[in-house]
């Protein structure tokens, strides 16, 4: 399973919407979620003739600022529970797991940023023990090694951290380019930031140990898409004990090359590991 998140800056131009639609068939992935789409729900319609493979929820932007969208494959079983103008809420189950994603989008304003950590807390609160996943756009870092350019105050780090650590979240390490956010202003005014990112719990962590992240490239926003790639456990010690076989007509298959270099993506290090997610995938 793949999952996207963007902070898309604005969906009310043909630009911006072609933009999504590229990346969508690009990478194809199975759950979406987008923030500052700058939409209220009737004019989200006009981005739906480009998500036909998706169902949809949205929640209305406010003026013209904020706004989420979160979108998921019809072949997805995915249970809406809750959503706010900063976040959606979903169970997401299949193959006999059921789990919790969150697209969480947190106040640009410093002055409001402690209401973040308080809907987080009341998030983690409410989640218990189930595997929950909490992705999107924090708009805050948690170290100062993930800034570049200008000071940040070490006391807005300090509650990022507090929050995230009184929800039993932590962050999936990343490939890919260090910084999801360039406001891109020349020289001395230009910042560099890791405000978009995964974290999970560790019920999660147990239920995808093989769990990985990506920076993206940036395109039409300031900020790079990011992409969690999931595979449930593996217990080789409770598997079939087949041998697994390649066969050579699957290659006349269609999307199999599709199929094998996403599972491929799946994989770890460990060769064994990559072998049996391309196995199960197929």
């Amino acid at each position: 399973m793949k999952l996207l998140s963007l902070n898309c800056m604005g969906l009310g131009n043909p630009d911006a919407v072609g933009g999504l639609r590229n990346l969508l068939r690009r990478e194809a992935p199975d759950l979406v979620f987008l923030c500052e789409t700058k939409l209220s729900g009737s004019e989200f319609r006009r981005v739906r003739p480009c998500l036909t493979d998706y169902e949809d929820m949205e929640v209305d932007s406010v003026g013209r600022s904020r706004g989420l969208a979160f979108l998921w494959r019809k072949a997805v079983s995915c249970s809406f529970r809750l959503a706010y103008v900063h976040y959606m809420d979903f169970d997401v189950s299949g193959e006999g797991i059921i789990w919790r994603v969150t697209g969480f989008y947190g106040w640009p304003m410093v002055s409001d940023r402690h209401l973040s950590w308080e809907l987080l807390r009341v998030l983690g609160a409410e989640n218990g023990a189930s595997p929950w996943l909490c992705i999107g756009d924090f708009n805050e870092i948690l170290f100062a090694t993930e800034m570049k350019g200008g000071n940040h105050p070490q006391w807005q780090m300090n509650n990022f951290r507090e929050a995230v650590d009184d929800c039993g979240l932590k962050v999936i390490g990343f490939e890919g380019y260090e910084f999801t956010y360039d406001n891109r202003q020349e020289d001395g005014d230009n910042r560099k930031s890791i405000i978009d990112r995964a974290m999970g719990n560790a019920e999660w962590f147990d239920m995808f140990p093989r769990a990985k992240l990506f920076h993206m490239d940036r395109e039409r926003s300031d900020h790079a898409p990011i992409k969690v790639i999931l595979q449930p456990r593996v217990d080789r010690d409770m598997g079939s004990g087949r041998l697994f076989r390649f066969e050579h007509i699957w290659v006349s298959e269609d999307g199999c090359e599709k199929t094998i270099r996403n599972a491929w993506e799946m994989g770890n290090e460990e060769l064994v590991d990559t072998i049996a997610a391309c196995s199960e995938e197929l």
